[in-house]
């Protein structure tokens, strides 16, 4: 006896299964050409019921003038709906995503992306980073700053009984206004 298990036949041959797909897919060809008629029917039925016909025959140019500011009147309360309900779908739209981000959230469930392991040498990564004007290696030392620390000046203390005579008075005030310059 052989270990691994005999594969069942198929009970309709290869042959048949074909003639049945073949069927199958013309049927569903029919029938979606027969919905797409019936759905062109129901529209033009549909449209004559809710637009008659317009009868300009025998108007005069007034009556004409007044259909026409009429219809561009309608063409405007149309236009605003199909403003607004674009405006409600949009705003749908979005307060479906967050749900729908919020319920992902909860569940813990998030979609990462596949990442693939790259292996990058050194000197391809510095290449990707700073383009071809890198050929030779690069030494990262020589290209530090360096900092050099500023010595904190400091104010001479002097008396300040003096200082605040000597800029008393008009004459101090324009001490300040000239050492401001």
């Amino acid at each position: 006896m052989s270990e691994a298990p005999m594969k069942a036949k198929p009970k309709i041959s290869a042959s048949r299964r074909l003639f049945l797909k073949t069927k199958l897919l013309k049927k569903a060809v029919s029938m979606l050409d027969n919905e797409k008629q019936f759905r062109k029917e129901e529209r033009e039925r549909i449209l004559s019921e809710r637009v008659p016909g317009l009868q300009m025959s025998g108007l005069s140019l007034q009556d004409l003038q007044n259909l026409c500011k009429e219809l561009h009147g309608k063409i405007d309360v149309v236009d605003e709906e199909r403003y607004d309900i674009a405006a409600k779908v949009t705003k749908n739209e979005k307060e479906i995503q967050d749900l729908t981000q919020k319920v992902y959230e909860l569940k813990g469930k998030m979609k990462r992306p596949n990442l693939k392991r790259v292996r990058v040498s050194a000197g391809a990564m510095l290449g990707a980073l700073l383009g071809a004007q890198v050929k030779e290696s690069v030494d990262f030392k020589a290209n530090l700053k360096t900092v050099k620390k500023e010595e904190e000046k400091k104010e001479e203390v002097t008396d300040w009984r003096k200082n605040v005579d000597a800029m008393s008075g008009m004459e101090g005030r324009k001490k300040l206004f000239d050492a401001g310059q």
